[in-house]
């Protein structure tokens, strides 16, 4: 066989230009070619990958057909109650795409999920929409109050603008409506004659939210424009129907507006204007307002409002340093608090009597690491409460809580085909010390039959950026690597949000690199455990986890035998330097604005991957990207993948991987995805020597 190669472009040199006061690397690098020249590219890459990583491909085709026969294919997920009918969605095997279907309501008990339902009606079937597409995702799935009328819109490139029809849930037929370049959601008015919707600037940034009448004829309205390009808007029909809620944040700053449901041209009401630094959300509670908000606590505090006077919060729960309150829901005879507390997280029941709410009441659980979060709650006057619950051994699993006596009805559990024996598996929680002294939890799990004799292979996952925690859940195609000997671990480091948000503050802007140090901290706990030992752990993450891996890369390279950089955020500096791209102004608040802060350049500067790429031994690298992200351009991984192969020292094994059908999330099949993550899964058990 040839010796391979990479594509003679990849070598090429990467030009500066001058931006302000600062030289920053050129962004239009690829992007400056033609679009054929691009794809040329990228498709070479794609090659080159796909042939030097030819020898998996068996092992690719066992993994996913692991997937594929642990995987019930022809299923239903538990229908959810709103008015007449439950909702639900079915998977038929051999098809890539749910199907949103629906059946009368009869009772107070939801249809069983073990077989065909009698009178099913299909609102939506996603393998007609997507057609001869390669990627096909849904924005917004919404039935109006009445249920006759069905609001739904598609992307079929993977860039997040979608195009948003109606559709008659009497008659079948799709009205003439028809709204391009919308973004994710909608809302309904109470009576279904109006469709309220979001909008992106050039940045996809959603800035504007429109009214749509249907059958008028007349000219969409704009509602509300958000011009702080650091703020993005949302729009939702609240829980009760009384109220349109269109909700303004920045990643420190919230706003809210209210609008009567029952008077769709009316004039939105704010709940309190904003204020520097305070975040809030609100659930309408039928006769009052209840608000989460962080006003007068750092881990945010629970406070009612009158409908009158929405602006004037009384206290009803005061913050905890010891728990984060997430959110809550309310129905109109209860309260359910979402809260975190000792990196798990946890529901709590009040119930209502008149105007006042009851003591919380944890649902509590026995195993030592899970995760419990809200299900899908509909109904407003329900008595029963549908959560989820999961852990690294326990497959995701629909409960119903009786709100009156605590009983709980389990009505599904995710199945497990191919004979599994679950018991063989277990999980731990352990703790790394930072640098700073700093106690970071891990939460690991592997079959019972691995032992601590320091060689185990490790796949090492992490984060840690936005306040969002890597909670831990079950995966059927993790226990491929589970079978093989393989541990997983999670790294719950600073920049999420597992233990409050201290935990989040301090891992980002100016304390970014407590990220980092924590998950190699992780990785040398993990070694020195005696798990396994460094050039037997794997590093993987995705998107800001994907600048977690490049920065690692160059911190502690000999930490890891190899790192696997999903839709990687590995230029950020140049990134978060350029206005003009998506998103960069909102995420200032994340990572500091270097344009203006000569200090954040410099601390960004210090940590950024593509930045700090140095002539040192790297471990074996895999950058998987798609070419139609917005959120992080493949030009990125692009960039840092070649600076890297004309940088490293020693022998250079780093691989590109363009999805070129894809967003940000990646394939939107379920098989095509099965089969990306086979992809990957191969390419760690080789590293790991394991292939």
């Amino acid at each position: 066989m040839p010796e391979l190669t990479p594509p003679v472009a990849a070598k090429k040199p990467i030009e500066r230009i001058h931006h302000g006061d600062v030289f920053v690397d050129d962004y239009e690098w690829l992007r400056d070619k033609s679009n054929d020249e691009v794809l040329d590219y990228l498709r070479a890459e794609n090659a080159y990958t796909e042939a030097r990583t030819a020898h998996l491909d068996s092992l690719r085709e066992a993994i996913f057909g692991e997937i594929s026969a642990r995987t019930l294919q022809t299923d239903l997920s538990v229908p959810s109650r709103r008015g007449g009918y439950w909702y639900y969605t079915r998977t038929v095997e051999g098809k890539q795409y749910a199907i949103s279907c629906r059946v009368r309501a009869e009772g107070d008990q939801p249809p069983a999920t073990d077989g065909e339902i009698p009178g099913e009606e299909v609102m939506l079937d996603g393998n007609v929409l997507a057609g001869d597409s390669e990627f096909f995702s849904l924005g917004t799935v919404d039935v109006s109050p009445d249920g006759n009328l069905l609001a739904y819109s598609i992307d079929l490139k993977g860039d997040e603008r979608f195009t948003l029809r109606i559709k008659d849930l009497t008659t079948g037929e799709l009205l003439p409506d028809e709204l391009p370049e919308v973004h994710y959601g909608s809302a309904w008015s109470a009576d279904g004659s109006t469709i309220f919707y979001t909008k992106v600037d050039d940045a996809w940034r959603p800035f504007q939210v429109w009214r749509h009448t249907l059958g008028a004829g007349t000219e969409d309205v704009l509602v509300m424009e958000e011009t702080d390009e650091r703020y993005w808007i949302g729009v939702d029909l609240t829980r009760n129907e009384q109220a349109i809620q269109i909700a303004l944040g920045s990643k420190l700053t919230s706003e809210v507006w209210l609008l009567d449901a029952q008077d769709p041209t009316g004039e939105p009401v704010v709940v309190r204007p904003r204020v520097e630094g305070v975040e809030y959300d609100v659930e309408h509670a039928g006769d009052q307002l209840l608000i989460t908000h962080n006003a007068d606590a750092e881990n945010f505090s629970l406070a009612s409002a009158p409908l009158d006077a929405p602006g004037e919060w009384s206290t009803l729960i005061e913050g905890d340093e010891s728990s984060r309150l997430l959110g809550v829901d309310a129905f109109a005879g209860h309260v359910v608090l979402y809260r975190r507390r000792e990196a798990l997280t946890e529901l709590a029941i009040m119930r209502r009597d008149g105007d006042s709410f009851g003591a919380p009441e944890v649902l509590g659980f026995d195993e030592p690491i899970y995760t419990v979060s809200p299900g899908r709650n509909d109904e407003w006057d329900d008595t029963r409460y549908r959560f989820g619950y999961t852990s690294l051994v326990t497959p995701g699993s629909t409960y119903d809580v009786d709100v009156a006596t605590g009983e709980r009805r389990l009505l599904k559990q995710q199945p497990v085909l191919g004979g599994v024996d679950l018991s063989a598996y277990t999980q731990y929680r352990e703790w790394a010390t930072a640098p700073d002294g700093t106690q970071v939890p891990i939460s690991i799990v592997a079959r019972k039959d691995v032992t601590k004799d320091g060689n185990a292979p490790v796949v090492l996952y992490g984060y840690g950026s936005y306040e969002s925690s890597m909670d831990p859940w079950f995966s059927i195609p993790r226990l491929s690597l589970l079978d093989r000997g393989v541990v997983f671990a999670i790294a719950h480091v600073r920049g999420g949000g597992e233990l409050g948000r201290h935990w989040y503050d301090n891992g980002k802007t100016l304390t970014k690199r407590n990220t980092f140090t924590d998950f190699v901290a992780v990785a040398e706990h993990l070694a020195k455990d005696g798990w396994t030992r460094p050039e037997r752990i794997v590093a993987q993450g995705g998107s800001a986890g994907g600048l977690l891996m490049g920065a690692v890369a160059n911190l502690a390279p000999q930490a890891f035998g190899g790192i696997v950089a999903e839709v990687p955020f590995v230029d950020a500096l140049t990134t978060i330097l350029d206005p003009s791209l998506p998103l960069t102004v909102i995420e200032w608040e994340e990572w500091g604005n270097p344009l203006e802060d000569p200090q954040v350049y410099e601390y960004m500067k210090s940590y950024s991957p593509y930045e700090n790429v140095t002539a040192q031994q790297y471990p074996r690298i895999l950058a998987i990207t798609s070419l139609n992200d917005t959120r992080v351009f493949y030009v990125e991984p692009a960039k840092w993948v070649a600076k890297l192969r004309a940088t490293a020292a020693g022998d250079v094994d780093v691989l590109l991987k363009t999805e070129m059908e894809a967003g940000h999330g990646g394939r939107s099949g379920r098989y095509d995805a099965w089969r990306e993550v086979a992809f990957t899964l191969a390419w760690e058990l080789d590293t790991l020597g394991l292939a």
